[in-house]
Formats: C-alpha cells, sequence, structure tokens
C-alpha cells in the first residue's frame, strides 16, 4: 500500500508530522505503492492528459510573446495536482477555477479553443460545455471558495450527490474569504473540497515569508475538518486522495482541506520577470520532481508505454493545439457592446446611460 512520508524539503516539525506527504509514484519513478493500488490504463490517460495540458501551456506562453493572445499565467509544472484532481470529478459536479487552471478544465471538459478565447478577453472563453458546471476562471483572490461552499449547500439543501471543488494557491490561505469560507463549510457540512495548489510562491512572496504555520493542510484544524497533504507532483496520489475526499463528501462527511504540495516553473503571469524574486536555479532543480518524467519513468519501466508511443501522442496533441490556435487568431471580432451586458440581472440608470454614449460614439 501507498505510505505516507515526510518530504525531503520540510521542516521536520510537529505539524509536518502531524501531516505527512502522502505519495505513490517517487520522483525517479519507483513507488511506494503496491502495483495492484495503481491502474496502469488510467496513468496512461493521466499522463497523456499531463502531456497535452504541458504542450498547451508552452503555446499559450509563445502565442503571449507574439501578440496573438493577451497576458498568459502558466502551469507548468502543476499539472499533476490538476489533472489528478479533475480526474477524480463526476459530471455534475462544480468545479471553481482561478486563472491557473485550465490544466484542470480541459480535463473536465473545457476545449482548448475556449482556453484560448479565454486569454484573448472574449466571452466566449467564459461559457463551460452544455451540462458542465465550471464557473469562469477567478481572478480576485480566494472569493471562488465562498461559491463553491455555497454551491456545494445547495447541492446537499436539495438532496442531490453532487460535490464542489475550489481551486486556490497557497496566497489565497491568507484572504479572509478562505477563513470564511472553510468556516460556513464547517459548520454546515457541505460537501466542498477545497484544493489548495501550494507553489510556495504567492506571485513574489515565498510561504515562509507569508505565514507562520509549516504546512496549509494544519489551517483545516482550526475549523475541525480534514486536512491532508499530498505530493501535487504525484498525479495518482493527488487522484486517490481526491476521490477518497469527494467520496467522504458524496456520503455526507463534509469537507476536506487539501494541500497538494508543487511548484511553478515560470513566471506568476507572462507581465511579470520571476529572476527577481526567485533564484531560478533552484526552479531548474526541481525538475527532478516533475510530475511527467516520474509517471514516463515509470510507465517506461513498467514496459507500458515506448519512444514511438510518446512521439504519436505528442504529435496528436500538437496538431489538436496548434488548431486551436489558429481558429482563435480565425475568430470573428467580438461585439464591443458586450461588455454592458451581464453586470447585472437589470441594467442600472447609469450603466445604460454609458451604453447608449458608446453606442452614440462608436457610430460617429
Amino acid at each position: 500500500m501507498a505510505q505516507f512520508v515526510n518530504s525531503t524539503r520540510a521542516n521536520n516539525s510537529d505539524s509536518t508530522e502531524r501531516y505527512p506527504l502522502f505519495q505513490m509514484i517517487l520522483p525517479d519513478g519507483d513507488t511506494l505503492a503496491d502495483d495492484r493500488d495503481i491502474d496502469t490504463s488510467l496513468l496512461i490517460k493521466m499522463y497523456t492528459k499531463m502531456l497535452r495540458a504541458r504542450l498547451f501551456d508552452q503555446k499559450a506562453v509563445t502565442m503571449q510573446r507574439q501578440g496573438r493572445i493577451g497576458t498568459y499565467a502558466p502551469f507548468e509544472g502543476q499539472e499533476a495536482a490538476q489533472i489528478g484532481s479533475a480526474m477524480a470529478l463526476s459530471d455534475g459536479d462544480w468545479l471553481f477555477p482561478t486563472y491557473r487552471d485550465h490544466a484542470a478544465t480541459m480535463t473536465y471538459s473545457h476545449d482548448l479553443l475556449t482556453i484560448f478565447l479565454y486569454w484573448k478577453g472574449r466571452i466566449e472563453g467564459c461559457i463551460p460545455p452544455e451540462g458542465m458546471n465550471i464557473l469562469p476562471p477567478s481572478v480576485p483572490i480566494a472569493t471562488q471558495l465562498l461559491h463553491a461552499v455555497g454551491t456545494g449547500w445547495a447541492e446537499q439543501l436539495k438532496g442531490t450527490d453532487r460535490v464542489s471543488i475550489a481551486y486556490f494557491g497557497d496566497g489565497a490561505t491568507s484572504e479572509g474569504d478562505f477563513h470564511e469560507g472553510l468556516n460556513f463549510a464547517s459548520v454546515y457540512n457541505t460537501p466542498t473540497i477545497f484544493l489548495c495548489q501550494n507553489n510556495q510562491y504567492a506571485i513574489s512572496v515565498p510561504q515562509h515569508k507569508q505565514m507562520k504555520s509549516k504546512t496549509i493542510a494544519q489551517k483545516a484544524d482550526a475549523y475541525d475538518i480534514e486536512g491532508i497533504r499530498v505530493d501535487g507532483n504525484d498525479v495518482y496520489a493527488v487522484y486517490t486522495t481526491v476521490s477518497k475526499a469527494i467520496d467522504k463528501a458524496r456520503n455526507g462527511g463534509g469537507p476536506t482541506l487539501i494541500e497538494a504540495v508543487t511548484w511553478r516553473y515560470g513566471a506568476h503571469t507572462t507581465a511579470d520577470d520571476p529572476t527577481k524574486y526567485r533564484d531560478q536555479q533552484e526552479s531548474e532543480a526541481r525538475r527532478t520532481e516533475d510530475c511527467l518524467s516520474r509517471v514516463h519513468t515509470y510507465l517506461s519501466l513498467k514496459g507500458a508505454i515506448g519512444d514511438d508511443w510518446l512521439k504519436r501522442e505528442q504529435a496528436i496533441i500538437q496538431s489538436e493545439i496548434d488548431e486551436a490556435a489558429e481558429a482563435v487568431d480565425r475568430y470573428p471580432d467580438p461585439d464591443a457592446t458586450v461588455m454592458f451586458e451581464h453586470v447585472f440581472q437589470t441594467k442600472s440608470a447609469s450603466l445604460i446611460k454609458q451604453h447608449e454614449r458608446f453606442e452614440k460614439e462608436a457610430h460617429q
């Protein structure tokens, strides 16, 4: 069976001992789990989705540099945390992403064109497929946690078994909305999964300068809910952890706070320079713990995939990404008046006045 082990990077304190890092597949491709605990066919699907997400991310950064989309928030390094968790969801569940969680949304059903359109500043980029409950990416920090709690509570009141999952970073745990969300979820026992991708930098602020607590998971103690730490670069460990939390929530067991310890290799967004606040040599050194390489090594050692398989999958994925990128370039120009819609259910007098003025000046 999988074991709980202390991270080599963790402070050997009481909190890290109480909240050890759950791992199944190690960076060198070895495993702490019995092979019977790992479904190879499922792991291949996970690896394919992580490969797709990484190639998409790299394409998006290139497109931003070319001026084809706007400022972009890279997620390279965090694919396992997002994909492992999203694969644990069922149709009908609610997903509340941030601006960095497109690996999760594309896993749950968003197509690549939709995500490119979001970064193009188009309203179409916020619309999920019919019947799928994916909220638009939350840019204000931690506000989506309250929405996830409220939605989970609503499903509970309706008597369904649907759950909600909120994605956020370590910086969000310093916001009031984080604490209000966990408190409400605790009091009302809502079926909410709080998934913190702890990439250890809140934009430019390292964790040790942001909080005194050694872990994010221990913050669950204040609200008497379950807190778990998992290796966020271990896709199967994330999947297993989130699946258990979802099963518990569906069966009335209430919320769970999950800290997925990970790392983003690149900048916070394409608008900043990470070398000003972080030693990039450390970032490169972290690639020894990379989420894709460990799964590739594990599957290769098992003889489940080979070089020909990888080349074929990369070609298929790259073709899909390039097709979506070309489609966004050809997309019709937007109707600028959409900025006046979806602000209020009933337009205010000032909004009506602004709209009329815009129409008048646009047609002069």
